[in-house]
């Protein structure tokens, strides 16, 4: 779902054009990044599962990826946005990092945790959406597609009312990250990216 969670960015930042589009990567992955080093020093785990490739995986990520984790981290970083840059950003960086918990819960086995490190072994969640893959992707397309369509007409508007000078880099930078976007899926499909 890497590429997927960029998608979802992009068409933030359509909606939301005063939010750094780099605050916007950044939080749409936020949680995975904070589980790399807690991967890195085994306190969260990926197991293969089959072959282990596009989405398979049981994914442990007990503290970053559990719904309460989730959340607070999405509160700390909404707070920190909203002190640097106001209310609005601070409410659309927490919504953005929470976003990731939402859209893993579609495609993830049942690994997400309610509480962190499974505390009180509640029922773990998640869809599995990955154990169809055709489906995952087509959802993660659809999901570049659009954030990709709305940052690409975005870019555009915006060109349009600053002038014609502009809108040649608003081609560009729109027709580059759309490409980006849809090179990331594949990478991610055929395992390069994760």
């Amino acid at each position: 779902m890497l590429a997927g969670h960029f998608g979802l960015a992009a068409a933030v930042k359509a909606k939301q054009p005063s939010v750094p589009l780099w605050a916007l990567m950044l939080s749409t992955q936020l949680l995975d990044v904070l589980f790399v080093p807690l991967l890195l020093t085994n306190v969260e785990t990926i197991v293969p599962i089959d072959k282990g490739g596009y989405g398979e995986a049981i994914i442990h990520a007990n503290y970053t990826h559990s719904l309460v984790g989730a959340l607070l981290i999405a509160i700390v970083a909404g707070l920190l946005a909203w002190r640097a840059w106001g209310r609005n950003t601070g409410l659309t960086i927490g919504a953005v990092v929470f976003s990731h918990w939402l859209l893993d819960l579609l495609v993830h086995r049942a690994d997400l945790p309610i509480l962190p490190g499974n505390l009180g072994n509640l029922p773990l969640l998640g869809f599995g959406l990955w154990a169809f893959p055709l489906v995952s992707m087509v959802m993660e397309f659809a999901l570049i597609a659009v954030g990709g369509w709305f940052y690409f007409s975005s870019a555009l508007k915006r060109a349009r009312e600053s002038g014609l000078r502009h809108r040649s880099w608003a081609i560009i930078a729109g027709s580059v990250t759309c490409v980006l976007l849809v090179l990331l899926l594949v990478m991610d499909v055929t395992g390069i990216a994760g």
